[in-house]
């Protein structure tokens, strides 16, 4: 009885611990909490910042001066030509980063310098992020 009491807390336990795992960001209305909860992410890799958004990041573009930065959107580069998708959807997010990074507008592949891959979160995850902004479009 001792035994099986004690199988049954550790596996209550394992379970409460996957419960927490949830993503700070479900959807890109909650995307202003990158901003509230900056100070999770000052000083730790890009990587960190990314695995807490869950709404899939179509197109970046990359600044590399200094400090250097990403812009990352929530929609392809067609919606933002056409203005398509609603408003909450055309929604910016800046990461300022500490280090300067190599963004090589002719060394990513034509037709899709702008598309995010995960090549790129590997390439770009352990730079480290200073700032955080959202920018909405009105």
């Amino acid at each position: 009885m001792k035994k099986i009491f004690n199988i049954l807390i550790v596996l209550m336990l394992f379970f409460y611990e996957k419960g927490y795992s949830q993503q700070l960001v479900q959807n890109i209305n909650e995307i202003h909490r990158l901003k509230d909860y900056e100070g999770l992410f000052v000083n730790k890799p890009l990587k960190d910042l990314l695995k807490e958004i869950k709404p899939q990041i179509k197109t970046v573009i990359g600044f590399n001066d200094y400090p250097g930065f990403f812009n990352f959107r929530f929609t392809t580069l067609e919606q933002q030509r056409l203005r398509q998708g609603s408003v909450q959807d055309r929604v910016s997010l800046y990461v300022t980063i500490k280090e300067q990074f190599n963004w090589n507008w002719e060394e990513r592949p034509k037709g899709k310098e702008v598309i995010w891959t995960n090549e790129d979160v590997v390439k770009y995850g352990n730079l480290t992020v200073v700032k955080i902004e959202v920018v909405t479009k009105k």
